[in-house]
């Protein structure tokens, strides 16, 4: 192996230049969402389910709705602490998160996703 000391340099600068990236990048990270509340959602104090679990989990919640609303007509959700909620995303989530751009996308543009609730749903009007 008489190049091997060529070899040992290109692989390591080969790796440096992988890694520039991460490396360019260490210490920065995006401004954290801050998504606002409606005066409605405020005053209300209680969601259909705890803080934690609709900012890790609303999706699968919303999934489950639609799938139980369309496939079994069940059209009543019971939370945990025995309240009852029409399991609508227009009725029931809009009506306190009623203002998309400082709610829902504060989070959905921070994780870079694209949900298609808005491909059936009308998208909510702003208000000024």
């Amino acid at each position: 192996m008489y190049d091997g000391g060529k070899i040992i340099i290109g692989l390591i600068i080969g790796i440096g230049l992988f890694l520039s990236p991460f490396f360019y990048n260490a210490g920065s990270s995006a401004k954290p969402p801050d998504p606002q509340l409606t005066k409605k959602a405020k005053e209300a104090k209680v969601c259909v389910a705890p803080t934690r679990y609709m900012r890790e989990s609303h999706f699968t919640m919303l999934d489950e709705w639609r799938n139980t609303v369309v496939r079994d007509g069940e059209r009543y959700y019971k939370s945990a602490d025995g309240k009852i909620y029409y399991k609508s995303l227009q009725v029931t989530c809009m009506n306190c998160h009623s203002d998309k751009t400082k709610f829902c996308d504060q989070c959905h543009n921070y994780m870079d996703v694209s949900p298609y609730c808005w491909d059936c749903h009308f998208v909510p009007e702003e208000k000024k």
